[in-house]
C-alpha cells in the first residue's frame, strides 16, 4: 500500500489515473471505492485543497471519458465520481486545517443526516420506496429460495423502514474508511507512526454523544414516521462510536503479547460478524464519561 501512496504522491497524473480506474473498478466491486477516495483525500491532506480540487476535478472528467469508453455513459461516470470525492475532498480540508479526526467525523454524520432528512422530505413514503427498490433486486431469489417466500416478503418488511439510514450509513462508513485510510498514507510517507497516535486518541465531543443519545431515546418512546425518521439518523450516529470502540479496543489490545494474533481476529470479527459492532459501538459512547484510554500509553508506533 505504501508503493500505491508513493505513486500517487508523485505528481497529478499519477493520482488523477488511480483515482479513476480505481473508481470504476468500484463499480464492479465496491470496497476499492475506498482507494479512490483516499487517493484524493491524501493529495488534500499533504498538499491542500486546491492541488485536490485539480486532481479531483482532472480525475472525473478521466473517468467520464472511460465511462464513454467502456459504458458508452459518460454522465453516470461523471455524477458517480464527484458524489464519491466531493465529500472525502471537504472533510480533508477540514481535516488538514483542523486537526481533528472527531471533527472530520461530526462533519461526515451531519451529510449522512442531511441525507436521510432529505430523502424524507422528498420520498412521500420512504419505506414503500424501498420496499419497491428490494422486491425488483430480490425477485429473482424469491423464485429460487428455499426459503418460504413469505419469511422473505415479512424480513423486507422489517428492513425497509430504516434502509434510508443503513445506506446513509454504508456511504458515510466509506466516506471515513477512505479519509483514514489517507491519513494513514500521509503518516506512513511523512509522520512514522503518527496515524497510531491520531487514531487511537480518538473520542467524539460530550455534547455529539448526548445528542446521539436524545436521538436515540426519541426513537424509541416515539411512534410513527417521527420514530422512523429518529432510528436512520440514529444509526448513523451510532456508528461513528464504532469507529471509536475500535479505537479503545486496539488500544488495550496492543498492550498484550499476543497483539500480533489479537489485532488481526479483531478486526475480522468487526468486519466480518455484525453482532460484534453493538457491543464495540457501546464502549465508544461510554468512553465519552469512563475515559477507558486513561491508563493506556499511547503507542508511538503501530
Amino acid at each position: 500500500m505504501n508503493y500505491l501512496a508513493n505513486f500517487i504522491m508523485r505528481g497529478r497524473m499519477q493520482a488523477m489515473a488511480v483515482a479513476s480506474s480505481f473508481a470504476l473498478l468500484s463499480l464492479l466491486i465496491p470496497p476499492i471505492s475506498i482507494v479512490s477516495s483516499a487517493t484524493v483525500a491524501l493529495v488534500t491532506l499533504r498538499r491542500g485543497g486546491y492541488e485536490g480540487i485539480l486532481v479531483l476535478l482532472s480525475a472525473s472528467l478521466a473517468a467520464a471519458t472511460l465511462g464513454l469508453l467502456v459504458l458508452s455513459n459518460f454522465q453516470f461516470a461523471l455524477g458517480y465520481t464527484l458524489i464519491l470525492w466531493l465529500p472525502v475532498w471537504m472533510l480533508s480540508i477540514v481535516l488538514r486545517e483542523g486537526r481533528h479526526l472527531s471533527l472530520a467525523f461530526e462533519i461526515a454524520s451531519a451529510l449522512g443526516v442531511l441525507f436521510v432528512i432529505g430523502f424524507y422530505l422528498m420520498a412521500e413514503d420512504p419505506a414503500m420506496f424501498w420496499q419497491a427498490v428490494l422486491n425488483i433486486i430480490l425477485q429473482p431469489m424469491l423464485q429460487t429460495s428455499e426459503v418460504p417466500v413469505e419469511q422473505i416478503e415479512q424480513s423486507i418488511l422489517m428492513l425497509v423502514k430504516y434502509m434510508t439510514g443503513i445506506i446513509a450509513t454504508g456511504a458515510v462508513t466509506g466516506l471515513l474508511l477512505g479519509l483514514l485510510l489517507a491519513r494513514w498514507w500521509q503518516a506512513n510517507l511523512y509522520n512514522p507512526g503518527g496515524f497510531a497516535i491520531e487514531y487511537l486518541s480518538l473520542r467524539m465531543p460530550q455534547r455529539f454523544t448526548i445528542m446521539t443519545l436524545i436521538v436515540l431515546l426519541i426513537a424509541s418512546v416515539s411512534t410513527g414516521m417521527a420514530s422512523e425518521l429518529a432510528w436512520n439518523v440514529g444509526i448513523i450516529l451510532f456508528m461513528l462510536y464504532a469507529f471509536v470502540g475500535t479505537a479503545i479496543a486496539h488500544a488495550f489490545i496492543v498492550s498484550f503479547k499476543a497483539k500480533r494474533f489479537l489485532l488481526p481476529l479483531f478486526y475480522i470479527s468487526v468486519f466480518v460478524i455484525p453482532q460484534v459492532v453493538l457491543p464495540v459501538a457501546i464502549i465508544g459512547i461510554s468512553d465519552t464519561w469512563l475515559n477507558l484510554r486513561k491508563n493506556i500509553t499511547p503507542p508511538s508506533s503501530t
